[in-house]
């Protein structure tokens, strides 16, 4: 009930109906009577006398204690507003060759945003020679979701953005912060420093392959 049509509803006095149908706290249908009757059985229990069927012929009454009536209403709607709260996508940015302290950073602002109920979209961005290594790309990502494990989950697989790759997280099921302002999930292992071998077979020219994380 919004409160434009709280401001409508007709309650003690304000019931004009010279009949109405009476219905009690407990849902019992207590017959048709006089306004004036139905407001003194109201009176007599220490409730009110609420018009909810203002079109009935007579208008229905129920007797209930209207002020708890509307805060009981209003907290539901309040929770039904937080529940429909639409989730936003926050971007966290990184290179292939971020260091170990600032992947610490990241994470610790993806946990932040996933408390707040937001999707992370965490991106690797290749710069000039970098495209001929995806998969130093590859592992950052990787560090960054196994920091995150238990706290969330890959709601989009890796894929390649022209220049970038990124996944998509989402927040864990069951995952709660402990306490108001939680951001210190475990820190992330650095990742070994790929050997020559590796660093003088690049992988074909072109996008980073697409790989599910």
């Amino acid at each position: 009930m919004d409160d434009r049509r709280a401001r409508e509803v007709r309650v003690n006095e304000r019931v004009r109906a010279r009949e109405v149908r009476l219905v009690d706290e407990e849902g019992q249908a207590l017959g048709i009577m006089s306004g004036f009757q139905a407001l003194q059985i109201a009176r007599e229990k220490g409730l009110d006398l609420v018009e909810v069927s203002p079109m009935a012929n007579p208008p229905v009454c129920r007797l209930m204690d209207y002020g708890r009536f509307k805060y009981e209403q209003s907290k539901k709607e309040n929770e039904a507003r937080k529940r429909q709260k639409q989730s936003e996508v926050k971007e966290v940015q990184l290179t292939p060759r971020t260091d170990e302290h600032d992947i610490n950073v990241k994470v610790r602002k993806s946990q932040e945003f996933l408390a707040n109920g937001d999707k992370v979209k965490i991106a690797v961005k290749y710069r000039g020679r970098e495209m001929a290594h995806p998969e130093l790309g590859r592992k950052v990502i990787e560090q960054v979701i196994e920091a995150l494990k238990g706290i969330a989950i890959v709601e989009r697989p890796l894929q390649a953005e022209g220049k970038t790759i990124s996944v998509l997280l989402g927040r864990a099921p069951g995952w709660e912060p402990t306490r108001k302002g939680e951001t210190a999930p475990p820190k992330v292992a650095e990742a070994p420093a790929p050997t020559t071998d590796e660093a003088a077979a690049p992988e074909e020219a072109g996008a980073p392959p697409v790989t599910t994380a």
